[in-house]
């Protein structure tokens, strides 16, 4: 059988914050590769899979080794002569063999980076690209990308709180339209910041640095951009927000450091829903604290009519935990993490209770990223209806983007970009904000 494996190996490498990861590679009796990379976020949600690192004051404490003996030694023995077009046998070994519910055992980043390379082998046994290989036949969609232009939050020393202040061009014809757009957007960012002497280099994942007096200030930045590169705000682009609540809610209440600033959980979801009138605000993630339900749920109810939310650090692709959200009305959306979930079986699964329940899904990359393109295929393949991979800048999120662009000129007469219709169904298709 040219799908069974035959050996499973790792090594420690870089990621894009120069912190050493796991890379993968699985080799098929048939002489089919696959080979995989780890990503890693700097934000996280308490309920995801947990990166095992060695400690210590080597690399910061952030090496690998640990995880990549798991692969070398328990994980190869236990795929040995496993057949890789099963994945979803396989990723159960794997899940059993670590044993815990976060894979914490063996390491969810030693996991997720096997289970992606099995998935690659697969596909390479095919003599596939890895989309059509997920797609199984089917003619899938091109996603609506959401690009970050200024990063926040864990992603730039919480030199602002928002993580991620980012645009969607849901009205583009095509990926490559939605690019150019987005790229005079990017590029008139940095002149007006450059212009106001704020121009202080980029963030982890590409986005301007942001060197702004407030949370609002960074939007109102923004809408400039977007009207210097001669777009109009909440019509011909839109603005997406990763406000990664988690990370600034203590003792109950929501702490913006930037604006000197506290809010109960009532105030808070006011205060978002107030920039959602001001502004043209199309998408916003994790509005509230992973345990903060009620002011998902509160949140979702003033806002969700008109605006995508978004599930991260409360759902943290998870099928069990989107099915109990869609049940109390909280998001309308999950943002969907490969290495959140440990392994491409309970990504799927994820993802494919999000579409039960109607709500639109979004793959994600992370902010410790690489040069591996896997996620690209796995959104068109899944037929996700949204992508998110960071900015329209540096080279492991470029290459994600370059990659798109390639599967949207293979597709051909074949291609369709989901822009409005990636989003959660009944969305008024304007929002009621716009400074």
């Amino acid at each position: 059988m040219k799908t069974q494996i035959s050996s499973v190996s790792a090594r420690q490498i870089w990621d894009s914050r120069g912190r050493p990861t796991v890379e993968a590679d699985v080799l098929l009796s048939g002489g089919a590769r696959g080979r995989a990379i780890a990503p890693a976020g700097a934000s996280r949600g308490r309920y995801e899979a947990i990166d095992l690192r060695d400690g210590g004051d080597r690399f910061g404490g952030f090496g690998v080794e640990k995880s990549v003996a798991n692969v070398n030694g328990e994980i190869a023995r236990a795929l040995f002569g496993t057949n890789a077009a099963e994945q979803a046998d396989v990723d159960g070994r794997i899940t059993d063999l670590d044993g815990t519910p976060n894979l914490a055992r063996l390491g969810g980043n030693a996991c997720i980076a096997v289970s992606l390379a099995v998935m690659q082998a697969a596909a390479a046994a095919e003599g596939l690209p890895l989309w059509r290989h997920l797609s199984q036949g089917r003619v899938p969609r091109l996603p609506l990308p959401e690009i970050q232009i200024f990063g926040g939050g864990a992603h730039a020393g919480r030199r602002i709180d928002i993580q991620d202040l980012m645009v969607m061009v849901p009205g583009a014809d095509t990926v490559r339209e939605a690019f150019e757009i987005t790229s005079d957007v990017y590029r008139a960012a940095g002149r007006l910041m450059s212009d106001a002497g704020k121009l202080a280099g980029t963030a982890d994942e590409g986005g301007w640095w942001p060197n702004f007096s407030s949370n609002e200030n960074a939007l109102e930045m923004l809408v400039r951009a977007i009207e210097a590169a001669g777009r109009r705000p909440g019509e011909d682009v839109f603005i997406s927000l990763d406000i990664a609540a988690s990370e600034f809610f203590h003792d109950g209440r929501y702490k913006l450091a930037r604006d000197s600033a506290e809010f109960d959980p009532q105030s808070f979801v006011e205060k978002i829903s107030s920039w959602a009138r001001r502004f043209p605000i199309l998408s916003i993630e994790d509005p509230a604290a992973q345990d903060d339900v009620p002011a998902m749920i509160r949140t979702t109810q003033m806002l969700g009519s008109r605006v995508q939310i978004v599930g991260d650090d409360y759902l943290v692709t998870d099928s069990a935990r989107i099915a109990a959200a869609a049940k109390l009305g909280a998001c309308n959306a999950a943002l969907i993490k490969i290495n959140q979930a440990g392994t491409v079986t309970k990504a799927r699964r994820a993802l494919e209770t999000a579409k039960v329940e109607r709500w639109a899904t979004i793959v994600s990359a992370r902010s410790g990223e690489s040069e591996d393109i896997a996620i690209v295929h796995l959104y068109v393949g899944w037929d996700a209806g949204q992508l998110k991979v960071g900015s329209f800048a540096r080279s492991e999120r470029m290459a994600k983007w370059n990659e798109l662009l390639r599967i949207e000129e293979e597709m051909g007469a074949d291609a369709r970009f989901a822009g409005w219709g990636g989003l959660p169904e009944g969305l008024t298709r304007q929002p009621a904000g716009g400074a």
